[in-house]
């Protein structure tokens, strides 16, 4: 019997990311093999976001691609743009499944039950989902740092967000579940374990026992071998004392927060249904300063929003400026069809958002810049990720690229593999946003 293959493809966050590696590792144990999308297949997974327009767009665009690259494979479409318009999707010329959260587990029986010409919808009413979808995420392939899913869904309702109405209510994976998969990935070998979820800082919030985030992060700092422990996107009213307290007792919590801003302007957090404003957000920050030296603080900020005029986006870059982010991620709004941002009167000119995401992004490349300077002539602590370049002086010398645990990109010349290892290295130089320096042989 021929070897079956599939080909997956991601679109969006590192939830995705993480969801789209659990689905490889349900096909492995049913025998297939995973190839690149742009390989021959006879099953195409396309893992679908619907944050943006162009999300939805892109998504279409790969489903079109791999009904071209095999118009014989079965074509399955999952993720946020499944679930919030499966029918939409079905209408895409190709499309045989459409799979929503809470029937992933069983993805690969509904590949295999697919006749080609009859399409199935398998995708229930999201909010009426209360349990934690349990995938098979510890088996990651070819990666240094791991990523885990610990939690799902939002309640939030953002005016400016699909995802409440994607991922549902808050479901929180089991402690003991959470412990086994971090085991599992530091005995597999990395050192590095990123803990992932939608309202990452709400795990526990539903089930009303007490057990929270910080409980968890305390059961997991003793799991033996594990070198480094990083969160993923923490909302500001999520980060309490006793969060910053645990995270300031050092390894293996990373000193790094990447906590979502939005904007830097009073009158639009307020548009965007954000329950902070900037006093509370400045507060924040000092305090995480005190309690976390050299702490990395990342954020994401988006322009455009409806009725955002040049005065709130001056005051939103003025407000960056201060708050001294050591890294920014930029994005333009998108009206999402059912969210209430969507009808909001004032909608921004799409070239005045391209203006100021330039000029964002331009400040928050400075402002990555003044960070990384504070290690010029320092020794920092770099989990290696991979050689990016061969240089050729004298010798030929494979140049590597890691993370520090506060979150700055670290290039070296080393003349033997260091990927997935630990190494001290001294800093002589700003590279881009990040830093160049010479490993420190013990």
């Amino acid at each position: 019997m021929a070897e079956k293959k599939v080909a997956l493809t991601t679109l969006g966050c590192k939830v995705n990311q993480y969801e789209s590696a659990a689905l490889e590792e349900l096909f492995r144990r049913r025998g297939y093999r995973v190839v690149d999308f742009d390989s021959p297949a006879d099953v195409y997974i396309i893992n679908t976001c619907t944050v943006t327009r162009m999300g939805d767009r892109k998504s279409r665009q790969l489903i079109r691609r791999a009904s071209r690259t095999n118009p014989n494979a079965v074509v399955a479409v999952t993720g946020c743009y499944a679930q919030t318009a499966p029918d939409e999707v079905l209408e895409i010329e190709g499309v045989d499944l459409v799979v929503g959260a809470g029937h992933r587990a069983g993805i690969v029986d509904l590949v295999e039950g697919v006749s080609k010409g009859h399409q199935v919808k398998a995708v229930g009413e999201i909010n009426r989902c209360r349990q934690f979808e349990e995938l098979p995420g510890e088996a990651h392939q070819g990666r240094v740092r791991a990523f885990l899913k610990i939690q799902e869904g939002c309640e939030n309702y953002c005016t400016y967000c699909i995802i409440p109405y994607a991922r549902g209510p808050l479901r929180s994976r089991a402690p003991e579940n959470v412990l086994a998969g971090v085991r599992s990935l530091v005995e597999s070998g990395f050192k590095e374990v990123v803990l992932t979820g939608i309202h990452t800082g709400a795990y526990g919030r539903e089930k009303q026992d007490g057990f929270n985030l910080v409980r968890l992060l305390e059961s997991l700092a003793s799991v033996p071998g594990l070198a480094r422990l990083r969160l993923s996107s923490l909302e500001p009213n999520d980060i309490t004392n006793d969060l910053l307290d645990l995270m300031a007792a050092g390894p293996p919590f990373c000193r790094h927060l990447h906590i979502p801003l939005q904007s830097g302007d009073d009158y639009i957090l307020k548009k965007m249904k954000r329950h902070y404003d900037t006093d509370f957000f400045r507060s924040l920050l000092a305090n995480i300063r005190n309690k976390i030296p050299e702490v990395g603080i990342t954020t994401d900020i988006m322009v455009g929003f409806p009725g955002e005029a040049d005065e709130h986006f001056r005051h939103a870059c003025a407000f960056v400026k201060e708050m001294q982010f050591s890294a920014l991620h930029v994005f333009k709004y998108s009206p999402r069809r059912g969210t209430p941002a969507a009808g909001f009167p004032d909608q921004v000119d799409p070239r005045v958002k391209e203006k100021r995401s330039r000029e964002l992004i331009a400040i928050g490349h400075a402002l990555s810049r003044i960070f990384a300077a504070r290690y010029l002539d320092k020794t920092v602590s770099v989990l290696v990720e991979q050689p990016v370049v061969t240089m050729s002086k004298e010798q030929s010398v494979e140049v590597f690229e890691g993370m520090t645990d506060n979150y700055m990109r670290v290039f070296f010349p080393a003349q033997y593999n260091w990927r997935g290892k630990l190494a001290d290295v001294k800093i002589n130089a700003l590279s881009g946003t990040g830093l160049e320096g010479r490993i420190i042989y013990s």
